[in-house]
């Protein structure tokens, strides 16, 4: 009875041992495996936050960059704009310059009379190619010489053409004021005397000349170079190149070259010779006894000294 109990006892020691025992590692084993897994759930929300920020930084990156990206072409469209705009507004205003200009200039000039005078017994489709080839040459040469003091600073070049534009237009308003109301029919008949002398000289040098010993007649060198070109071509090139150079059509080209968009200069002056000098051509003496030289020579000092004053209120930078 006695050994039953004490078995029994230890039994229930045992049982109770092992149920503390349990109940221990019970209370050890589930906090720590509920802990682990709240800290896991943590873990895990905080690299779902990391994750998201940094996915909302990136996009939000991404959207900058393509806001600044777009900003950038935005702001470079028109400032593209503006520089075609600049470039386009350059071209126009030495276009409309360089025309007026050359249309005061050569209306009534000694080129003027020239190809008149010349299409009066010439063919004029030949005193008119001779002519323009000699202007153009010359406008492309003067506005690349004005083009190429653009090494100067822009604004000594920009106020030193305007001070001679104000020189030009002076002295052609000093011209017209004391020039007779008959300078016209004068300049006509001194270019028309000029003309007359210089084809009798080329007349007497292009006369065969007959070798005494064989009888064959031999032409002087010039009537080859007469055979390739016209004779006429070459003298309607020659004199109005000689007659261009150094008047004030050329030194104005020059001027407009160094201050004004060169290629509306060179297009605007191809322009203004070919209407002075196919009006020239076409009408011959009948618009040289119509037009005032006075009048027209009043009208280009007004017309130089409005570029001079324009200087005024347009920079050099503009």
């Amino acid at each position: 009875m006695a050994t039953r109990r004490l078995i029994c006892g230890l039994a229930w020691v045992m049982l109770s041992i092992l149920l503390v025992t349990l109940s221990a590692n019970a209370k050890r084993t589930v906090p720590e495996s509920v802990g682990a897994y709240i800290d896991q759930w943590h873990q895990d929300r905080h690299l779902l936050h990391v994750e998201d920020d940094s996915g909302s930084k990136e996009n939000k990156g991404k959207e900058n960059e393509h806001d600044s990206k777009g900003k950038t072409e935005n702001d470079a469209g028109p400032l593209v704009v503006k520089k075609l705009e600049k470039d386009n507004l350059g071209l126009t205003h030495g276009f409309v310059a360089s025309i007026s200009v050359i249309v005061v200039s050569e209306l009534g000039d000694k080129t003027f009379f020239i190809a008149a005078i010349m299409a009066m017994t010439h063919s004029r489709m030949t005193v008119l190619m001779g002519a323009l080839a000699a202007l153009y040459f010359m406008t492309i040469l003067s506005a690349m010489v004005g083009y190429a003091t653009t090494v100067i600073p822009r604004a000594l070049t920009f106020y030193i053409s305007s001070a001679l534009f104000a020189v030009f237009g002076l002295k052609m308003l000093r011209e017209g004021w004391y020039m007779s109301d008959d300078e016209g029919q004068e300049e006509y008949e001194e270019v028309q005397a000029d003309l007359k002398r210089r084809e009798d000289e080329i007349e007497k040098q292009n006369l065969p000349t007959q070798d005494v010993e064989t009888g064959i007649i031999r032409s002087p060198g010039r009537r080859f170079v007469s055979g390739i070109l016209s004779t006429v071509f070459l003298q309607a090139l020659t004199l109005t190149f000689l007659a261009e150079w150094g008047d004030r059509s050329q030194i104005a080209t020059i001027i407009l070259g160094a201050r004004e968009n060169v290629l509306g200069v060179i297009v605007g002056s191809c322009v203004g010779h070919t209407i002075c000098t196919g009006l020239a051509v076409i009408g011959g003496r009948f618009i040289a006894q119509r037009i005032s030289v006075r009048t027209v020579t009043l009208i280009g000092g007004v017309v130089f000294i409005l570029f001079a004053l324009s200087a005024l209120w347009i920079g050099p930078g503009t």
